[in-house]
Protein backbone atom coordinates (compact mmCIF):
# COMPACT_ATOMS: atom_id res chain seq x y z
CA UNK A 1 0.00 0.00 0.00
CA UNK A 2 1.25 3.46 -0.91
CA UNK A 3 1.29 5.87 2.01
CA UNK A 4 2.65 9.40 2.29
CA UNK A 5 1.66 12.79 3.64
CA UNK A 6 -0.96 14.33 1.40
CA UNK A 7 0.05 17.39 -0.56
CA UNK A 8 -2.55 18.99 -2.77
CA UNK A 9 -1.46 19.94 -6.27
CA UNK A 10 -1.46 23.68 -7.05
CA UNK A 11 -4.32 24.82 -9.28
CA UNK A 12 -2.09 26.17 -12.05
CA UNK A 13 -1.04 25.23 -15.57
CA UNK A 14 1.91 22.91 -16.04
CA UNK A 15 2.47 23.42 -19.79
CA UNK A 16 1.28 20.04 -21.03
CA UNK A 17 2.07 20.71 -24.67
CA UNK A 18 -1.55 20.07 -25.63
CA UNK A 19 -4.45 22.47 -25.92
CA UNK A 20 -7.98 23.34 -27.00
CA UNK A 21 -7.71 21.63 -30.39
CA UNK A 22 -6.00 18.43 -29.20
CA UNK A 23 -7.86 15.14 -29.59
CA UNK A 24 -7.93 12.06 -27.39
CA UNK A 25 -5.74 10.29 -29.95
CA UNK A 26 -3.24 13.16 -29.76
CA UNK A 27 -2.81 12.99 -25.99
CA UNK A 28 -2.50 9.19 -26.02
CA UNK A 29 -0.05 9.03 -28.94
CA UNK A 30 3.02 7.03 -27.94
CA UNK A 31 1.49 5.68 -24.73
CA UNK A 32 1.28 1.90 -24.35
CA UNK A 33 -1.72 1.00 -22.19
CA UNK A 34 -1.35 -2.76 -22.60
CA UNK A 35 -2.26 -4.34 -19.28
CA UNK A 36 -4.30 -1.30 -18.17
CA UNK A 37 -7.98 -1.73 -17.35
CA UNK A 38 -10.16 1.36 -17.82
CA UNK A 39 -13.85 2.04 -17.25
CA UNK A 40 -15.82 4.80 -18.97
CA UNK A 41 -19.40 5.38 -17.87
CA UNK A 42 -21.64 6.30 -20.78
CA UNK A 43 -18.88 5.27 -23.15
CA UNK A 44 -21.14 4.64 -26.11
CA UNK A 45 -22.11 8.12 -27.28
CA UNK A 46 -20.51 11.49 -27.84
CA UNK A 47 -17.18 12.09 -26.18
CA UNK A 48 -17.56 8.91 -24.11
CA UNK A 49 -17.42 6.84 -27.29
CA UNK A 50 -14.37 8.77 -28.46
CA UNK A 51 -12.71 8.18 -25.08
CA UNK A 52 -13.31 4.44 -25.29
CA UNK A 53 -11.94 4.33 -28.82
CA UNK A 54 -8.76 6.22 -27.91
CA UNK A 55 -8.09 4.10 -24.81
CA UNK A 56 -8.74 0.84 -26.65
CA UNK A 57 -6.53 1.93 -29.56
CA UNK A 58 -3.73 2.57 -27.04
CA UNK A 59 -4.05 -1.00 -25.76
CA UNK A 60 -6.26 -0.64 -22.69
CA UNK A 61 -9.00 -3.13 -21.85
CA UNK A 62 -12.10 -0.96 -21.51
CA UNK A 63 -15.33 -1.64 -19.63
CA UNK A 64 -18.39 0.37 -20.62
CA UNK A 65 -21.16 0.49 -17.99
CA UNK A 66 -24.34 1.42 -19.85
CA UNK A 67 -27.90 2.33 -18.94
CA UNK A 68 -28.89 0.90 -22.34
CA UNK A 69 -26.52 -2.06 -22.72
CA UNK A 70 -28.09 -3.38 -25.93
CA UNK A 71 -27.76 0.04 -27.53
CA UNK A 72 -24.19 0.31 -26.24
CA UNK A 73 -23.24 -3.02 -27.82
CA UNK A 74 -24.83 -1.97 -31.10
CA UNK A 75 -22.92 1.34 -31.20
CA UNK A 76 -19.60 -0.13 -30.08
CA UNK A 77 -19.88 -2.96 -32.60
CA UNK A 78 -20.60 -0.50 -35.40
CA UNK A 79 -17.50 1.45 -34.37
CA UNK A 80 -15.39 -1.70 -34.57
CA UNK A 81 -14.78 -1.70 -30.83
CA UNK A 82 -16.74 -4.77 -29.78
CA UNK A 83 -15.58 -8.23 -30.75
CA UNK A 84 -12.44 -6.92 -32.43
CA UNK A 85 -9.32 -9.06 -32.17
CA UNK A 86 -7.09 -6.04 -31.58
CA UNK A 87 -9.29 -4.33 -28.99
CA UNK A 88 -10.79 -5.40 -25.66
CA UNK A 89 -14.10 -3.69 -24.87
CA UNK A 90 -16.86 -5.10 -22.66
CA UNK A 91 -20.34 -3.80 -21.79
CA UNK A 92 -22.38 -4.31 -18.64
CA UNK A 93 -25.64 -2.81 -17.38
CA UNK A 94 -25.53 0.20 -15.05
CA UNK A 95 -28.13 2.88 -14.33
CA UNK A 96 -26.43 5.60 -12.29
CA UNK A 97 -29.79 6.94 -11.17
CA UNK A 98 -30.58 3.63 -9.47
CA UNK A 99 -28.44 2.81 -6.43
CA UNK A 100 -29.41 -0.88 -6.59
CA UNK A 101 -28.20 -0.99 -10.18
CA UNK A 102 -24.88 0.54 -9.08
CA UNK A 103 -24.56 -2.08 -6.35
CA UNK A 104 -25.28 -4.92 -8.75
CA UNK A 105 -22.83 -3.69 -11.37
CA UNK A 106 -20.06 -3.09 -8.86
CA UNK A 107 -20.52 -6.50 -7.25
CA UNK A 108 -20.35 -8.24 -10.61
CA UNK A 109 -17.16 -6.37 -11.39
CA UNK A 110 -15.55 -7.17 -8.04
CA UNK A 111 -16.58 -10.80 -8.37
CA UNK A 112 -14.70 -10.95 -11.69
CA UNK A 113 -11.45 -10.42 -9.80
CA UNK A 114 -10.27 -7.66 -12.11
CA UNK A 115 -8.39 -4.63 -10.89
CA UNK A 116 -9.22 -1.14 -12.13
CA UNK A 117 -6.56 1.36 -13.17
CA UNK A 118 -8.67 4.14 -14.70
CA UNK A 119 -12.27 5.16 -13.98
CA UNK A 120 -13.70 8.01 -16.05
CA UNK A 121 -17.03 9.26 -14.72
CA UNK A 122 -18.27 10.46 -18.09
CA UNK A 123 -22.03 9.79 -18.11
CA UNK A 124 -24.34 12.69 -17.29
CA UNK A 125 -27.72 14.29 -17.84
CA UNK A 126 -28.18 18.03 -18.36
CA UNK A 127 -30.98 20.54 -17.87
CA UNK A 128 -33.72 17.92 -17.76
CA UNK A 129 -37.28 18.60 -16.60
CA UNK A 130 -37.78 18.11 -12.88
CA UNK A 131 -37.37 14.38 -12.27
CA UNK A 132 -37.12 12.37 -9.06
CA UNK A 133 -35.26 9.09 -8.69
CA UNK A 134 -34.67 6.64 -5.85
CA UNK A 135 -35.97 8.01 -2.56
CA UNK A 136 -37.02 11.25 -4.23
CA UNK A 137 -33.58 12.63 -5.11
CA UNK A 138 -33.31 15.32 -7.80
CA UNK A 139 -32.21 13.44 -10.90
CA UNK A 140 -29.22 15.53 -12.03
CA UNK A 141 -27.56 15.46 -8.61
CA UNK A 142 -28.49 11.80 -8.15
CA UNK A 143 -27.21 10.64 -11.54
CA UNK A 144 -24.23 12.88 -12.18
CA UNK A 145 -22.91 12.91 -8.63
CA UNK A 146 -24.45 10.35 -6.27
CA UNK A 147 -24.39 7.55 -8.85
CA UNK A 148 -20.68 8.06 -9.49
CA UNK A 149 -20.01 8.57 -5.77
CA UNK A 150 -21.56 5.17 -5.07
CA UNK A 151 -19.75 3.56 -8.00
CA UNK A 152 -16.32 4.71 -6.83
CA UNK A 153 -16.94 3.73 -3.21
CA UNK A 154 -18.17 0.27 -4.21
CA UNK A 155 -15.30 -0.25 -6.66
CA UNK A 156 -12.68 1.04 -4.24
CA UNK A 157 -11.10 -2.41 -3.61
CA UNK A 158 -10.44 -2.76 -7.35
CA UNK A 159 -9.14 0.81 -7.68
CA UNK A 160 -6.83 0.48 -4.71
CA UNK A 161 -5.43 -2.90 -5.76
CA UNK A 162 -3.06 -1.56 -8.41
CA UNK A 163 0.07 0.55 -8.56
CA UNK A 164 -1.66 3.91 -8.98
CA UNK A 165 -5.23 4.26 -10.17
CA UNK A 166 -6.81 7.43 -11.48
CA UNK A 167 -10.40 8.63 -11.26
CA UNK A 168 -11.56 11.38 -13.60
CA UNK A 169 -14.81 13.21 -12.85
CA UNK A 170 -16.31 15.17 -15.72
CA UNK A 171 -17.42 18.57 -14.51
CA UNK A 172 -17.98 21.58 -16.77
CA UNK A 173 -18.20 25.36 -16.77
CA UNK A 174 -21.71 24.63 -15.56
CA UNK A 175 -20.13 24.65 -12.10
CA UNK A 176 -20.09 28.45 -12.39
CA UNK A 177 -23.89 28.53 -12.28
CA UNK A 178 -24.28 27.23 -8.74
CA UNK A 179 -22.42 26.02 -5.71
CA UNK A 180 -23.78 23.25 -3.49
CA UNK A 181 -27.17 24.13 -2.02
CA UNK A 182 -26.62 22.27 1.24
CA UNK A 183 -29.82 23.75 2.65
CA UNK A 184 -31.88 22.25 -0.19
CA UNK A 185 -29.92 19.80 -2.34
CA UNK A 186 -33.06 18.36 -3.87
CA UNK A 187 -34.86 21.57 -4.87
CA UNK A 188 -37.85 20.83 -2.69
CA UNK A 189 -39.38 23.97 -4.19
CA UNK A 190 -38.51 26.26 -7.07
CA UNK A 191 -36.77 23.74 -9.31
CA UNK A 192 -34.51 25.34 -11.90
CA UNK A 193 -32.97 22.97 -14.43
CA UNK A 194 -29.81 25.04 -14.89
CA UNK A 195 -29.26 25.65 -11.19
CA UNK A 196 -29.65 21.90 -10.66
CA UNK A 197 -27.15 21.17 -13.42
CA UNK A 198 -24.72 23.71 -12.00
CA UNK A 199 -24.95 22.15 -8.56
CA UNK A 200 -24.28 18.69 -10.00
CA UNK A 201 -21.23 19.90 -11.93
CA UNK A 202 -19.83 21.62 -8.84
CA UNK A 203 -20.41 18.36 -7.00
CA UNK A 204 -18.39 16.47 -9.63
CA UNK A 205 -15.46 18.82 -9.10
CA UNK A 206 -15.64 18.74 -5.30
CA UNK A 207 -15.87 14.95 -5.43
CA UNK A 208 -12.49 14.82 -7.17
CA UNK A 209 -10.97 17.18 -4.60
CA UNK A 210 -11.97 15.03 -1.63
CA UNK A 211 -11.43 11.66 -3.29
CA UNK A 212 -7.89 12.71 -4.13
CA UNK A 213 -7.23 13.58 -0.50
CA UNK A 214 -8.72 10.33 0.76
CA UNK A 215 -7.28 8.06 -1.91
CA UNK A 216 -3.77 9.43 -2.37
CA UNK A 217 -2.42 7.28 0.45
CA UNK A 218 -3.36 4.20 -1.59
CA UNK A 219 -1.85 5.70 -4.74
CA UNK A 220 -5.21 6.61 -6.29
CA UNK A 221 -5.44 10.18 -7.60
CA UNK A 222 -8.50 12.05 -8.81
CA UNK A 223 -9.05 14.89 -11.27
CA UNK A 224 -12.03 17.00 -12.34
CA UNK A 225 -12.29 17.86 -16.02
CA UNK A 226 -14.12 20.39 -18.15
CA UNK A 227 -14.24 18.75 -21.60
CA UNK A 228 -15.28 21.90 -23.44
CA UNK A 229 -18.40 22.80 -25.35
CA UNK A 230 -19.41 19.81 -27.48
CA UNK A 231 -22.70 19.11 -29.22
CA UNK A 232 -23.72 15.58 -28.21
CA UNK A 233 -26.73 13.68 -26.84
CA UNK A 234 -26.20 15.64 -23.61
CA UNK A 235 -28.27 18.44 -25.16
CA UNK A 236 -31.24 16.17 -25.83
CA UNK A 237 -33.48 18.07 -23.39
CA UNK A 238 -32.82 21.44 -25.05
CA UNK A 239 -34.80 22.96 -27.91
CA UNK A 240 -32.82 24.59 -30.71
CA UNK A 241 -34.40 27.94 -29.81
CA UNK A 242 -32.90 27.73 -26.34
CA UNK A 243 -29.44 26.94 -27.69
CA UNK A 244 -29.69 29.83 -30.18
CA UNK A 245 -30.72 32.17 -27.37
CA UNK A 246 -27.74 30.99 -25.31
CA UNK A 247 -25.42 31.86 -28.19
CA UNK A 248 -24.31 28.28 -28.81
CA UNK A 249 -25.40 28.36 -32.44
CA UNK A 250 -27.00 30.62 -35.01
CA UNK A 251 -30.50 30.29 -36.41
CA UNK A 252 -29.23 27.90 -39.09
CA UNK A 253 -27.71 25.59 -36.47
CA UNK A 254 -24.07 26.56 -37.07
CA UNK A 255 -22.10 26.23 -33.82
CA UNK A 256 -20.28 29.26 -32.51
CA UNK A 257 -16.52 29.36 -32.67
CA UNK A 258 -14.86 27.52 -29.79
CA UNK A 259 -17.06 24.43 -29.75
CA UNK A 260 -15.12 21.17 -29.90
CA UNK A 261 -15.63 17.96 -31.81
CA UNK A 262 -16.33 14.85 -29.69
CA UNK A 263 -12.73 13.69 -30.32
CA UNK A 264 -11.44 17.02 -28.99
CA UNK A 265 -13.91 16.89 -26.12
CA UNK A 266 -12.54 13.51 -25.07
CA UNK A 267 -8.98 14.80 -24.94
CA UNK A 268 -8.82 16.38 -21.48
CA UNK A 269 -10.34 13.40 -19.67
CA UNK A 270 -8.06 11.03 -21.60
CA UNK A 271 -5.08 13.23 -20.71
CA UNK A 272 -6.00 13.42 -17.03
CA UNK A 273 -6.46 9.65 -16.91
CA UNK A 274 -3.11 8.76 -18.46
CA UNK A 275 -0.57 11.58 -18.66
CA UNK A 276 2.81 10.81 -17.07
CA UNK A 277 3.09 14.56 -16.43
CA UNK A 278 0.41 14.19 -13.74
CA UNK A 279 2.25 11.51 -11.75
CA UNK A 280 2.04 12.39 -8.07
CA UNK A 281 -0.57 15.08 -8.71
CA UNK A 282 -4.32 15.28 -8.15
CA UNK A 283 -7.29 17.08 -6.70
CA UNK A 284 -7.33 19.71 -9.45
CA UNK A 285 -9.74 20.90 -12.14
CA UNK A 286 -8.46 20.58 -15.71
CA UNK A 287 -9.45 22.10 -19.04
CA UNK A 288 -7.93 22.13 -22.54
CA UNK A 289 -5.53 19.29 -21.63
CA UNK A 290 -3.87 21.13 -18.75
CA UNK A 291 -4.55 22.06 -15.16
CA UNK A 292 -6.85 25.08 -15.27
CA UNK A 293 -6.10 28.44 -13.72
CA UNK A 294 -8.47 29.90 -11.11
CA UNK A 295 -11.17 32.05 -12.69
CA UNK A 296 -10.24 35.66 -13.31
CA UNK A 297 -13.44 37.48 -12.31
CA UNK A 298 -12.45 40.51 -14.39
CA UNK A 299 -11.95 38.57 -17.59
CA UNK A 300 -14.60 38.63 -20.34
CA UNK A 301 -14.07 34.84 -20.43
CA UNK A 302 -14.82 34.35 -16.74
CA UNK A 303 -18.03 32.45 -17.53
CA UNK A 304 -16.24 30.07 -19.90
CA UNK A 305 -12.68 29.57 -18.61
CA UNK A 306 -10.97 28.74 -15.33
CA UNK A 307 -12.36 27.20 -12.19
CA UNK A 308 -14.37 29.11 -9.58
CA UNK A 309 -13.16 28.90 -5.99
CA UNK A 310 -16.31 27.19 -4.70
CA UNK A 311 -15.71 24.17 -6.98
CA UNK A 312 -12.27 23.36 -5.53
CA UNK A 313 -12.81 24.39 -1.91
CA UNK A 314 -11.50 21.56 0.31
CA UNK A 315 -13.88 22.29 3.17
CA UNK A 316 -16.89 22.23 0.85
CA UNK A 317 -15.52 19.03 -0.69
CA UNK A 318 -15.25 17.31 2.68
CA UNK A 319 -18.75 18.45 3.65
CA UNK A 320 -20.22 17.19 0.39
CA UNK A 321 -18.48 13.84 0.84
CA UNK A 322 -20.03 13.42 4.29
CA UNK A 323 -23.49 14.37 3.03
CA UNK A 324 -23.16 12.00 0.06
CA UNK A 325 -22.03 9.17 2.33
CA UNK A 326 -25.07 9.74 4.53
CA UNK A 327 -27.44 9.81 1.56
CA UNK A 328 -26.06 6.64 -0.05
CA UNK A 329 -24.98 4.78 3.09
CA UNK A 330 -21.54 4.32 1.51
CA UNK A 331 -18.07 5.44 2.52
CA UNK A 332 -15.07 3.29 1.61
CA UNK A 333 -12.92 5.43 3.91
CA UNK A 334 -15.08 5.76 6.99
Amino acid sequence: MVTSAYERTPQQRIGSGFGHGSTAADVLAGLDLDGVTAMVTGGYSGLGLETVKALADAGAAVVVPARRPDRAREVLAAAGLLGAEDRSVDVDALDLGDQQSVQGFAQRYLDSGRGLDILINNAAIMACPETRVGPGWEAQFATNHLGHFALVNRLWPALASGDGGRVVALSSTGHKISGIRFEDLGFSSGYDKWQAYGQAKTANSLFAVELDRLGAGAGVRAFAVHPGGIMTELQRHLAREEMVAAGWMDDAGKLREGFKSPAQGAATSSWAATSPRLAGMGGVYCEDCDIAEPTDPGSPMARYAGVDAHAIDPDQAARLWDVSAEMTGLNAFG
